[in-house]
């Protein structure tokens, strides 16, 4: 009996192991390049892959990665691939640790490439691919890759929006960052500190370089989750004195805006200008009201009901009525009012 038990914990055991085991991200080929099991390494520890910046990567929702060499015809493809929470934070780390000199590939959702090297992220996951030699089909080898990915579904899978708030124009390519811890923005150089953007609140940041004709601006859009919030963080951020100004702010709902560095004011009013909360208002009011949520259709259905129950009523009562009145005739004394059914109690009384 006990052997029994033992064999049956050790079952239970490997099936919970295997339920609770994350599933492989690299795929074993793609485009004739076959991966080379021996290679291959994986940990939830981001330390293993960027020991330097592996709270950044925290704050990004890090889960864990997965590395491996692929071959084909003697060429090499080194393949680092580092999941996360969401999209969200596989975007937030590729704007991290993209650089404007790089060049944009279309791989995935964005992408960039610095000769043998492209990182892109894909859904929750961001792709750092280094080449032994860049050609043609490079970069159609890893859109075959990407679509050999696994994707998350839901709203995991959805996109920052806060950074299609920020103005095109003038902007320097590549050097936007999206960011959703106080790490990040020290690290990125963002000039407004964290203890001032309080990420206790719960806001997002998305910052950018823009030229200007005195040099280099910098734009930080910051959103909260309520427009009080915004105006409170607003008031501190002016009462500040911070270094690397002048700086010019501004509020729109529950976004926060601040343009600094070398920067004319007319220019700097005109980058804050272009940014506005535009509120999505939805309509779900009926244009009409609902029959059934009108009170007087109710009143008038309650009195027919009650009529249709005094009518079906009065029917059943004729019926009755009329029938027994016509057995009475027909059959006198041979349905109702029969003389052996009528009984008289007598007392006796003397």
């Amino acid at each position: 009996m006990i052997k029994r038990l033992s064999i049956a914990a050790f079952v239970l055991l490997l099936t919970c192991l295997g339920f609770a085991s994350t599933p492989s991200i690299l795929p074993s080929s793609f485009n004739g390049w076959q991966l080379d099991k021996s290679s291959i390494r994986s940990g939830s520890d981001p330390a293993s892959i960027d020991g330097a910046d592996a709270a950044v990567l925290n704050e990004y929702g890090f889960k864990d990665f997965e590395s491996g060499t692929y071959q084909r015809n003697g060429r090499k493809m080194q393949i680092k691939v580092a999941r996360f929470k969401d999209a969200t934070g596989a975007f937030g780390a590729f704007t991290y640790y993209v650089q404007p000199r790089w060049q944009n590939e279309d791989i995935g959702d964005r992408a960039a490439s610095n000769n043998r090297r492209i990182l892109f992220s894909h859904s929750n996951l961001l792709v750092d691919a280094t080449l032994d030699e860049v050609t043609a089909m490079s970069a159609a080898d890893l859109r075959a890759f990407a679509n050999a990915l696994p994707k998350i579904r839901g709203n995991l899978a959805g996109l920052p929006t806060l950074q299609n708030e920020l103005p095109k124009q003038s902007s320097i390519p590549r050097s936007l960052r999206y960011i959703e811890g106080p790490v990040a923005l020290e690290r990125l150089g963002v000039p407004i500190p964290a203890s001032l953007v309080n990420f206790t609140m719960g806001p997002e940041v998305v910052f950018a370089r823009y030229r200007t004709s005195y040099g280099e601006a910098y734009m930080t859009l910051i959103g909260y989750p309520t427009p009080q919030i915004a105006a409170d963080r607003l008031k501190a951020f002016q009462a500040a004195h911070l270094p690397g100004g002048p700086f010019h702010f501004k509020r729109s709902g529950p976004f926060v805006i601040a343009v600094s560095g070398n920067v004319p004011e007319n220019e700097a009013d005109s980058l804050l200008a272009s940014v506005n909360y535009d509120a999505n208002v939805t309509w779900d009011q009926p244009t009409k009201q609902n029959p059934r949520d009108n009170i007087g259709n109710l009143i008038v259905g309650i009195f027919m009901l009650i009529g249709v129950i005094l009518v079906v009523a009065l029917i059943f009562g004729f019926a009755f009525g009329g029938i027994r009145v016509l057995a009475k005739k027909i059959f006198p004394n041979r349905v109702f009012d029969r003389p052996e059914d009528a009984e008289i109690i007598q007392l006796n009384l003397k």
